[in-house]
């Protein structure tokens, strides 16, 4: 997964009246068909308000909070759902989901409004049909399972448990010089930590700067790289002109990939430049999409793994005592909250989707988060469940064309970390007494992680 972004209620549509189709067809209490149906009716053109009321009642501020309430009562009765407050559909049934996530045809990210490629330049991101597998071929292969496990098995396993050791005090020779940039080294009588400043991100970082081979992988310059391009991107949705600071954040970086290009050899980047397939500013901007969605859906799939697993004792317990139960927590927790939970397209033509007739243009934004909990797929779909036996058909790497080209690598780290954790914490809980605060709920419009996942362990045993 990568940053996606969003164009605003304010943009530019093809259309502001959406279409329902006729609700005849749909037998009371049952979810709205996706095959074929008959042509709607091209003169009823009621207001959204009317036709999807429940979509007009939702709020940014109910999608960014304690959104699966509302995800649910949407699937329920408006599955897909015209939402004022994004200015465009939402599709929360698994099902539809799916429809367009596989149809890129269909519903298209080649628009103009996808404002991440008005920062970096085009990218596989932002491409669609032959134009994307140019995009995306050349940095296909080292991200495939096999590759992942030889290349990154041994090496992300030891950096999970170099970062898990900084905050126990217990380093391994030679760990000093690499702390987490944010975090803290700890005493043995101060036996607490925030997991997602001290191993989620930092282990996030080290991870893509080691696959991409860069030069420069210091994690406080690579992150001052992140965050000022996400700044630039959100001006850019907000109809700001790129700033000074992004400018500057995507030149040193430019600078860093040429450099690494020319004087890495054997690196990921030097094979994708000599395929010749991308031209100098293609591997750049791909670069810079894969580097900064590793960073930030790597980061929130490792934190919410471990927020999941720990807050629930019975799940924990579980996972202890039988550890290949740790992949299923890892799943388990990607269908509970994915770390980046919406996925926008356009429409390239007026197409019938559920029970909406959507013009061409349209915004349609996918839910991951409402589709992964859909109860037609997953029995009790609002309980986490590590021994779940279909968590696996959740969304939350995508499918279609556009499947998370990462997922393998962040699976992997997602798994190394967990297992560090519970390896050199075996009694560690989530710290709801923290003094610099306890643990709080999943927050997010698009990117949704806890904003602290503060720990709390012994050496006695005794939490």
């Amino acid at each position: 997964m990568v940053p996606r972004t969003r164009h605003g209620s304010g943009g530019t549509r093809a259309s502001e009246s959406p279409v329902p189709v006729a609700e005849a067809r749909r037998a009371p209490g049952s979810r709205p068909t996706l095959g074929p149906v008959p042509s709607p009716d091209p003169s009823d053109r009621s207001a959204p308000s009317t036709r999807f009321p429940v979509g007009g009642s939702i709020t940014l501020d109910d999608l960014a909070g304690d959104v699966h309430p509302h995800l649910a009562r949407l699937r329920d009765t408006e599955p897909v759902s015209w939402l004022p407050a994004l200015g465009g559909w939402l599709v929360t049934a698994r099902a539809a989901a799916l429809e367009v996530l596989r149809d890129p045809s269909t519903y298209t990210v080649d628009d103009p409004r996808f404002s991440t490629a008005r920062v970096v330049g085009p990218s596989m991101l932002s491409t669609d049909g032959d134009e994307h597998a140019r995009h995306r071929g050349p940095f296909a292969p080292p991200f495939q399972q096999a590759a992942v496990r030889d290349g990154f098995g041994e090496w992300t396993t030891a950096e999970a448990r170099r970062l898990v050791a900084l905050v126990t005090d217990d380093e391994p020779p030679g760990s000093r010089e690499g702390r987490p940039a944010g975090g803290t080294h700890k005493h043995p009588a101060d036996l607490r930590a925030d997991l997602r400043a001290e191993l989620a991100g930092p282990l996030a970082v080290a991870v893509i700067a080691r696959a991409l081979g860069l030069l420069d992988a210091d994690p406080d310059r690579v992150l001052g790289w992140y965050r000022a391009i996400v700044i630039g991107v959100e001006g850019v949705n907000a109809g700001l002109d790129v700033g000074d600071e992004t400018r500057r954040a995507v030149a040193d970086l430019r600078a860093e990939v040429d450099r690494t290009v020319r004087e890495a050899a054997g690196s990921m980047l030097t094979a994708v430049a000599d395929d010749g397939s991308l031209t100098a500013d293609e591997v750049f901007s791909n670069t810079a999409v894969l580097m900064f969605g590793a960073i930030e859906t790597s980061e929130g799939m490792t934190s919410n793994a471990l927020a999941h697993l720990l807050a629930d004792p019975d799940q924990t317990d579980a996972v202890r005592s039988d550890r290949s139960l740790v992949a299923g927590a890892v799943e388990e927790s990607l269908r509970m909250e994915p770390a980046a939970t919406l996925v926008d397209r356009y429409t390239t033509v007026d197409v019938v989707l559920g029970d909406a007739l959507i013009p061409a243009g349209d915004l349609v934004t996918v839910s991951l988060a409402g589709a992964n909990r859909d109860p037609e797929v997953f029995l009790e779909p609002d309980r986490y469940d590590v021994r779940r036996d279909n968590a696996r058909l959740q969304l939350a790497f995508v499918k279609g064309p556009h499947v998370c080209l990462g997922l393998h690598l962040a699976r992997l780290q997602t798994i190394a970390a967990v297992d560090a954790v519970l390896d050199l914490l075996p009694d560690v809980n989530l710290d709801h007494a923290s003094p610099d605060g306890g643990f709080e709920s999943v927050r997010g419009l698009v990117f949704r992680k806890p904003a602290r996942v503060p720990v709390r362990w012994t050496a006695s045993g005794n939490v």
